[in-house]
């Protein structure tokens, strides 16, 4: 799936959408620049779950857990990792293994120690939107 998002709000759309692809364990890697709209795209996803409060990045925390619709979500970025052997001692071998969907910004920071994505999502900047690429690799 390829995509032009012109604004906000159609990034909102499309990660509202992602609920059609029925996601209950799987890993779903963001990748994109800076801006490209990696945590709005979260939070159409998690708003069409029934998600009402904020969506923060968990740039600084790493984590956030969400439970909705009966399933754990854990949104993670990992864009202030330095090296992927932090990975280990913050127990994300623990975390990839819990029955969750993982949203995770940034992967190419964890090297070898992510996993191959169920989902690759990549959004960059085009005109005054952005472009979206899915690829649903299960």
């Amino acid at each position: 799936m390829n995509e032009y998002l012109q604004d906000e709000a159609a990034t909102l759309r499309f990660g509202a959408r992602l609920t059609e692809l029925a996601l209950t364990e799987e890993l779903v890697t963001l990748r994109g620049e800076l801006g490209t709209g990696k945590t709005t795209l979260v939070r159409g996803f998690l708003a069409a779950l029934g998600h009402s409060g904020s969506v923060r990045s968990p740039t600084y925390t790493l984590v956030e857990p969400y439970d909705l619709a009966g399933q754990r979500i854990y949104h993670l970025d990992f864009y202030r990792i330095a090296d992927p052997r932090e990975l280990t001692y913050l127990g994300f071998d623990d975390l990839i293994a819990e029955p969750a969907i993982k949203l995770v910004e940034w992967p190419e920071m964890a090297g070898d120690k992510m996993p191959a994505a169920a989902v690759e999502i990549v959004l960059s900047s085009e005109g005054e939107g952005r472009r979206v690429v899915l690829r649903d690799l299960r």
